[in-house]
């Protein structure tokens, strides 16, 4: 890599196969327009290839747990104790650097997206379609992955650089947590007033986002922006509302919860409507997803030993259909001799539906989940101090699913209606959310870092000798707040010293 670099040139990767699997449209690619050259488009086709283009990147990059290594930060992942995980073991111990090659390949990635996202926008300025409403809901897409993207990257390093156009910078300096916030927020907010209600003739789960897509992620970033560093508790009052205005809309968005939580992780739900916005995969179409199956099995099982779940937190998690649902309870882990830690679910699929030999699944990334939005509404309610019976409402619906009960039918045993709702939604999501890479997040908001991670010691778990078993790996770096964000790659400091500040 000599500079930064803009690409202008190649903005369309191959997506006609996985594009075919969620839309009903016939766009396969052309290869004569595959690389189309800078400049104004002419036809809505041009735009489109540009759009599906950037799912192309995004799909590519996102395959690999590589994309979300900041969830082993967190106190419910871990990772292999040796072999060739270091550079996510660095995020697990809390000893990350410059040079952790996972970091460089999603910064690289993300902000190869970005560009073309960029120049996306600026070849469609002047295009002008018999039906406006198909440029507007394309346009749309390329905000709503823009912010996303954005928001992705800023919750890994906090402070990022914000290149709007597709035009070279090699001087831009990181932008303020506030500018970064508001970009997020700005972006987002177009995508919502450009995309339709459900977006046409594509399957469950928001593989194509539609308007109640974007407005979930803004509830998500208001969460963050009112949490660490900024702490502005304003923004909890919109997420309370960014999260109901989804709620009261869910029917026309196409969202709501599953009926039983372990129908999630089946492949034969990977289209579903509790996904609010899904990246999506197929194997047959050779655009396969790399995170599940055989890279969450440890070497007693041929598995290739990436994604663990942390023990102290299997401990604590409440016994029931949820625990049940998130981990292979079923497995001997305590006298495994490769690594000895728990297995997620959630990773490796429900009994034997993704073989022991696979890593390449149709598994599809629920990026974001409509139970997130229901504890975003309860959570923020809390903390804004304008608790309704809608908000205790959003949280009993998860408590009871992760009972095995009917969501929607109140339960006296199980209902909570008084005490610290915000607190309680919080340790909610702690269970909920095991193992799908953001617990780290809510520790970092809430920053509650130290006192998730101090806490690791197994108390109860001993292997066929009696033995207690052991922390896989100890932290070795700090757990304050100096070490929430990781740093800017080194190469790209040494390309643009501005990014060193």
């Amino acid at each position: 890599m000599n500079k930064i670099k803009i690409f202008k040139n190649n903005i369309i990767a191959c997506i006609c196969m996985t594009f075919a699997l969620i839309s009903c449209a016939d766009l396969d690619e052309d290869p004569s327009i595959s690389n189309l050259a800078p400049g104004a488009y002419s036809s809505q086709e041009e735009l489109e290839l540009g759009v599906t283009g950037i799912y192309g990147k995004l799909r590519d990059a996102s395959q690999w747990t590589s994309f979300y290594v900041t969830g082993f930060g967190g106190d419910d992942i871990t990772t292999h104790k040796v072999s060739n995980k270091i550079d996510f073991r660095a995020f697990d111990i809390r000893s990350v650097n410059g040079a952790n090659s996972k970091t460089v390949g999603v910064w690289k990635d993300v902000y190869a997206m970005i560009r073309t996202a960029n120049l996306v926008l600026e070849s469609a300025e002047d295009l002008v379609l018999s039906d406006a409403s198909v440029k507007d809901r394309l346009l749309g897409e390329v905000y709503f992955l823009r912010g996303t993207l954005f928001f992705h990257l800023a919750r890994t390093h906090g402070r990022i650089p914000l290149p709007l156009t597709s035009e070279p910078d090699f001087e831009i300096a990181l932008s303020s947590q506030l500018e970064v916030y508001e970009q997020i927020e700005s972006d987002l907010l177009l995508a919502e007033k450009l995309l339709p209600s459900i977006y046409p003739d594509v399957n469950a789960g928001a593989p194509r986002p539609n308007s109640g897509s974007a407005r979930a992620i803004l509830a998500r970033l208001y969460m963050d922006w009112a949490g660490f560093p900024l702490k502005d508790n304003t923004r909890y009052n919109l997420a309370a509302s960014s999260a109901k205005q989804v709620i009261d809309n869910a029917g026309s968005h196409g969202f709501g919860l599953l009926d039983d939580l372990e129908d999630l992780w089946s492949l034969n739900n990977r289209f579903n409507k509790e996904s609010v916005w899904s990246i999506s995969y197929c194997v047959t179409c050779g655009t396969p997803n790399r995170k599940y199956g055989k890279l969450g099995h440890p070497g007693d099982l041929l598995g290739w030993q990436e994604t663990f779940a942390e023990i102290k937190f299997f401990e604590d998690f409440p016994e029931g259909p949820r625990k049940e649902a998130t981990y292979r309870t079923d497995y001997d882990w305590e006298n495994f001799s490769d690594q000895v830690t728990p297995v997620f679910k959630k990773i490796v699929g429900p009994g034997d539906e993704i073989s022991l030999d696979d890593f390449d699944t149709n598994r599809n990334d629920f990026y974001m989940r409509y139970a997130e939005v229901l504890l975003i509404y309860a959570e923020a309610s809390g903390r804004s101090g304008n608790v309704t019976t809608e908000a205790w409402e959003s949280l009993n619906k998860i408590r009871r699913r992760a009972e095995g009960l009917p969501f929607d039918e109140p339960n006296a045993i199980v209902d909570v209606t008084s005490g610290d709702i915000a607190e309680l939604a919080f340790a909610e999501r702690k269970w909920e959310f095991a193992g799908e890479f953001i617990r780290w997040n809510d520790l970092v908001r809430m920053e509650r870092v130290e006192e998730a991670l101090s806490d690791r010691v197994p108390r109860v778990s001993r292997n066929a000798a009696g033995e207690l078993v052991q922390v896989q790996n100890e932290i070795i770096g700090s757990l304050g707040t100096d070490n929430y964000f990781a740093p800017i790659p080194t190469r790209e400091i040494i390309l643009n010293p501005n990014l060193d500040n």
